[in-house]
This record gives C-alpha cells, sequence and structure tokens, in this order.
C-alpha cells in the first residue's frame, strides 16, 4: 500500500495537468486534506473561487483528472465551491 505522501504527490501531479488551464483564466487550486477515508478536499482560488463555471471545472477537470490518475482517491470535494441546489 502506498503512503499517503506518495499518494499525496500524486495528486499533486494530476492537479498540475489542469493548473495551466485554471491559471490562464486568474484561478488555481490547493490541497487542504486527504482523509483516513481517501476523501479529498480542495479549494478553489483566485477566479475559481467565484466563477459561475467553477462547478463544471472541479467535475469535469479536476475530479475526472484526479480520479483517473489516482484511484485510491474515492471522492473530491471543493470545499469552498457552493452545491447546486437540487431539484
Amino acid at each position: 500500500m502506498r503512503t499517503k505522501e506518495e499518494i499525496l504527490a500524486r495528486i499533486e501531479m494530476s492537479l498540475d495537468t489542469m493548473r495551466p488551464y485554471l491559471r490562464n483564466d486568474g484561478g488555481d487550486v490547493e490541497i487542504v486534506e486527504l482523509t483516513e477515508d481517501m476523501e479529498l478536499k480542495l479549494r478553489l482560488l483566485g477566479n475559481c473561487e467565484s466563477c459561475p463555471q467553477s462547478i463544471f471545472t472541479m467535475k469535469a477537470g479536476i475530479e475526472e483528472a484526479v480520479l483517473k490518475s489516482v484511484p485510491e482517491v474515492k471522492v473530491v470535494e471543493a470545499i469552498n465551491l457552493s452545491k447546486p441546489p437540487k431539484i
């Protein structure tokens, strides 16, 4: 089994594939926590914090990249992203 530090390093490498796109729009992302249950908590930074498209960036970009690259991670969540209302 990989250590938490090894998993975090792989997560960072995965996030690095997304960062050029985020930074191009004045944003970024940082790791807040990786729980023992392998739930990854991220914080969107800069313009990504308030962009109405952030939910799409998170789900179709960041989350997909992390889960594909680091299958040990079970959940990816942006702690400062408001969840869309349930219909």
